[in-house]
């Protein structure tokens, strides 16, 4: 359910994967790359990642939204590389027979995936400086909306 990408990620041919007859609902989610963080102008990002255990973990947290939220089907695809301003780094989307469950499968997933998977970003500034983000308040934000 999990795909790590160098290439670009299309989300309309991701929502088609999820297509499902017995589906009432989808929700999806797009991170883009944005111009600013923290009051510096972002260039561009670089996603690395180690790709066998952000799998193995990805797994774990599809298992635990469907356990949670029961939905049918569910895909999220990141990249790594070099990404530009407006580029798509990750995608995120659940097809479920009722709303409520595609939603909170959606925020539950995105939110696992950035405080759990071995995935690291690198901003470059317009300063000409760059450096790793650290994503506490990512790790704050997803523990907080974790299922027990």
């Amino acid at each position: 359910m999990l795909s790590m990408t160098t290439a670009a990620i299309d989300p309309d041919a991701l929502r088609k994967r999820l297509f499902d007859a017995a589906a009432g609902g989808y929700c999806a989610f797009e991170g883009w790359v944005r111009n600013e963080n923290d009051g510096h102008t972002v260039l561009r990002l670089e996603y690395e990642a180690y790709e066998p255990l952000a799998i193995i973990e990805g797994d774990k947290i599809f298992a635990e939204a469907k356990r949670e939220f029961p939905f049918l089907h569910a895909l999220c695809v990141h990249r790594t590389g070099m990404l530009e301003i407006g580029d798509c780094a990750v995608w995120v989307g659940v097809a479920s027979p009722h709303r409520d469950e595609a939603f909170r499968a959606c925020r539950y997933i995105i939110d696992e995936l950035k405080v759990r998977l071995p995935i690291w970003k690198k901003e470059h500034y317009a300063d000409g400086h760059s450096g790793w983000v650290n994503c506490e308040r990512c790790a704050q934000h997803g523990r907080a909306g974790s299922p027990t």
